[in-house]
């Protein structure tokens, strides 16, 4: 098999991704009882007859769950419809009762999209309802379950609510798929129906995944790469899952469809269970439980509450600034998008105060920086009073906090004064004159040489100075005498 880091695919061939991300909603209690829907308790303490499928237990809708899929839905751009649970009947060995209540050919949520930050689009088939199982611990061996010596079963994580979002297979790179379950996250978290937390399992991916020669439209065999816990790890399972299929037909050979998990440290996957269909699942209705029926007001009434979501933020900063897309991403992604545009709106260049945040805020706790007090940094910067290097420590101390987040009284702390611009002349030419060998090299040499010369021309004087000189004067001295 081919080394990771080498490109996914060959010219002649394209990758097929459609992704199903499982979300667990943020909601008190599970989806048909009132056991605690919380993260790492003790095994088997938050179950009930209900959760557990006793004989004569009986399940009710949590109406919470309901309206948090209903908003994740409309986040999406879906229509929402009304819906019917149904009993997808399948061996699961961490479900008591041995069947998964979800939706099926009538789920809540169809039709919707998600764009991506460069423009693309995929689209949305469905987002349906359903009720996570538990979790089996294989011990012994490697962790799985052909190698354990025995399993553990914790029902805590039976029935609690799901929303399942399944992709059409619009996604051809792996970047489009590493930025897609991003932006879901980041919607996740906007409109608050899910910590969307990947280490804790509260947001998995399931990533389809086949190939095709470029200029085909046909669907190939697929393989379903199951319950990958991070973006890091989607983009290695998509990558050797791709050439896998590629390498397969290449000898003549085709890939089973199959499901397959993903081998992080191994950076492998291996096979699962052939894929079932749907009817193999034998769906039916679930006779217990009553249709969703949602109206008109109740949507109406969701959609004025939506907040502004990810795509509208960076839209909104994008229309004020020439930064590119990645600056916006990041800053939104952390929530500083409004402390970038209150800065802004009292008057601090919008580049400066993107790319500043993006590169030198990145810290949990900065809510001592203010909008106002980074418009005087970004102003102080921006006429010479603090070089380049000066600005980011001053930041770094105002997010601290010290004295009292004042860029002004942390410059004066720290002695920062602006080089005075005959100072610097004076430094620059010594140094010229100390590194003839280098100048020489910077003056005649090729785009490659220049380049790295003025970098070590520019350390050298930030090296003498501590910090204090400005680098765009420095750069602006050396391109002057080099002609």
């Amino acid at each position: 098999m081919s080394d990771l880091h080498e490109p996914a695919l060959s010219d002649e061939w394209e990758l097929v991704v459609g992704l199903e991300v499982h979300v667990e909603l943020a909601t008190q209690t599970k989806l048909f009882c009132g056991c605690a829907n919380e993260f790492s308790t003790e095994p088997n303490t938050n179950v009930c007859p209900t959760c557990l499928g006793l004989p004569g237990s009986l399940p009710v809708m949590n109406e919470t769950a309901v309206e948090f899929a209903m908003r994740l839905g409309r986040a999406l751009g879906c229509d929402v419809h009304p819906s019917v649970m149904a009993r997808k009947n399948y061996f699961y060995p961490d479900m008591a009762k041995d069947f998964q209540t979800t939706q099926y050919d009538q789920p809540t949520n169809r039709d919707g999209e998600l764009a991506l930050a460069d423009g693309t689009v995929v689209g949305i088939e469905r987002a349906h309802i359903e009720e996570d199982a538990g979790k089996t611990t294989h011990v012994g061996g490697g962790g799985r379950i052909n190698d354990a010596t025995y399993s553990l079963v914790d029902y805590n994580r039976a029935g609690v609510p799901l929303v399942e979002i399944v992709s059409h297979p619009d996604i051809r790179t792996v970047e489009h798929a590493k930025a897609y379950v991003s932006e879901l996250r980041n919607i996740l978290l906007a409109i608050a129906v899910s910590d969307a937390k990947m280490e804790e399992g509260s947001m998995r991916v399931d990533a389809n995944v086949s190939v095709r020669p470029v200029g085909s439209d046909e669907l190939r065999t697929r393989c379903e790469l199951k319950n990958i816990n991070s973006i890091r790890s989607l983009g290695r399972a998509i990558e050797y899952e791709a050439r896998r299929h590629v390498d397969l037909y290449e000898s003549g050979e085709a890939p089973r469809q199959e499901t397959r998990h993903w081998d992080e440290d191994g950076g492998r996957s291996t096979a699962g269970r052939s894929k079932e269909d749907a009817d193999d699942y034998r769906y039916f209705q679930e006779p217990d439980l009553v249709p969703l029926a949602p109206t008109a007001e109740q949507v109406a009434e969701i959609d004025a509450a939506m907040p502004v979501l990810p795509a509208a933020r960076r839209a909104r900063l994008g229309a004020l600034s020439s930064v590119a897309d990645d600056v916006l991403v990041t800053v939104v992604e952390r929530g500083q998008d409004m402390l970038a545009l209150g800065a802004i709106e009292v008057g601090a260049d919008p580049d400066k105060v993107l790319t500043r945040i993006q590169n030198d805020l990145a810290v949990d706790e900065w809510s001592s920086v203010n909008a106002e007090t980074l418009a005087v940094l970004i102003q102080m910067e921006s006429v010479g009073e603090l070089s380049a290097t000066q600005a980011k420590q001053v930041l770094a101390d105002m997010a601290a906090g010290l004295h009292g987040g004042d860029p002004r009284a942390i410059a004066a702390f720290h002695g920062f004064e602006a080089m005075e611009s005959d100072a610097l002349e004076v430094l620059v030419d010594q140094l010229i004159s100390d590194h003839p060998d280098e100048w020489t090299r910077f003056t005649g040499g090729d785009d490659s040489d220049r380049k790295k010369m003025q970098g070590f021309f520019t350390g050298q004087i930030m090296k003498a100075t501590k910090g204090q000189a400005d680098g765009r004067a420095v750069a602006e001295l050396l391109g002057r005498k080099s002609k």
